[in-house]
């Protein structure tokens, strides 16, 4: 396995000031003392694999990130069990989909034994930085490529760097959310980058983000680009929906991102007495189905969030509509409790999903 090569920090946080932030993280404001790095270089391949302080990156104003946008990223966390060990869930399916990633942008991929390294390395590096359980506290990572090499011109880059940043943090959503069923934005396309995890696909988010906010709403709905007419993502997160007839439905991959949250459910929903269905889902499907009763439950899930409970919809067209008691629901919170066992080592892990760190 690829090894990086530790350069410790001469400026550590003190103990007192760690703690602080671990007893009570704030989502991706304080970050751990060290970072994992690494380069390349046309021709040299992948070099200089290391952990070095968490510090600032210096770019040359022509760096192609800041022009062309060539940058990708991933998501995932680090849990404390009882034990006190410490714990990764599915990495080696977030190493894939950053090759995966890597490609749609035309960057070179960073190899996945030495991305896994990264995590194993840096987290057992800065285990005092995983906070407890309790209140679903956590280590996040935050694994990222960005192309560095000066150049004004539309091709892809010749230099990357790949870096690892670690931050505590608690629950993302901590409260049910309503959507707002945007016609003004789309997420993604067919041929589009939607199936990859690039940061440009979250600069393009932010307006139709704003516009849920001016309408009371948590998050936003978004419809697929050419008809206006299938649910794809809800904001950054996977939609899901419960039926009254046992049928946990999700949209069909094709332009939105392969959720490593959303595949664990629908692995998940044989436990549930739930059968598990990717398909295209209208939006007069669930209008109808939540007017109907045949829609019982519809949630979001990601992994910052897990799942989040949506209880209600809102458009332009229709106005309001409330998802059965406007209360999160059994199978909703069954499958989160589920997930989070998982997680936190209190269920035990019958899909060998699970990778111990330290």
């Amino acid at each position: 396995m690829a090894t990086f090569q530790l350069h410790r920090t001469d400026h550590p946080a003190p103990d007192a000031e760690r703690e602080a932030v671990v007893a009570d993280p704030v989502f991706g404001k304080h970050f751990t003392d060290h970072m994992a790095v690494a380069d390349y270089t046309e021709g040299r391949g992948w070099h200089d694999l290391r952990i070095v302080a968490t510090d600032d990156f210096r770019l040359h104003p022509a760096a192609a990130v800041l022009h062309y946008g060539q940058e990708i990223f991933e998501g995932l966390k680090a849990y404390r069990h009882a034990d006190g060990s410490v714990w990764l869930f599915r990495p080696e399916r977030n190493a894939s989909r950053f090759v995966s990633s890597a490609h749609r942008l035309e960057m070179a991929p960073f190899p996945e034994e030495a991305f896994l390294a990264s995590l194993h390395e840096l987290v057992e590096l800065e285990q005092a930085w995983v906070p407890q359980g309790d209140g679903e506290q956590s280590l996040y990572l935050r694994p990222f490529q960005i192309a560095n090499e000066p150049y004004l011109g539309v091709r892809e880059a010749k230099n990357y760097i790949y870096g690892l940043l670690a931050t505590p943090v608690g629950a993302y959503y901590p409260a049910p959310v309503k959507l707002w069923v945007t016609k003004n934005f789309t997420r993604a396309a067919p041929g589009g980058t939607g199936t990859a995890k690039c940061g440009g696909n979250y600069a393009a988010s932010l307006a139709a983000a704003n516009e849920a906010a001016a309408h009371g709403c948590g998050q936003v709905l978004y419809l697929d680009g050419a008809e206006h007419r299938w649910l794809e993502e809800c904001g950054t997160m996977n939609f899901m929906m419960v039926t009254s007839d046992g049928e946990l439905v999700t949209p069909a991959l094709g332009s939105i991102l392969e959720g490593v949250t959303r595949d664990s459910l629908l692995r998940l929903a044989v436990d549930h007495d739930l059968r598990p269905v990717e398909r295209q889902i209208s939006i007069d499907e669930l209008r109808d189905g939540v007017a109907s009763g045949r829609v019982v439950e519809t949630f979001a899930c990601g992994t910052a969030a897990v799942i989040t409970p949506i209880v209600g919809f809102n458009s332009p067209e229709h106005g309001e509509q409330q998802v059965g008691d406007g209360e999160p629901g059994p199978v909703t919170q069954a499958l989160r409790a589920h997930l989070l066992d998982i997680q936190y080592g209190r269920a035990e892990d019958v899909h060998g999903w699970m990778r111990k760190v330290c």
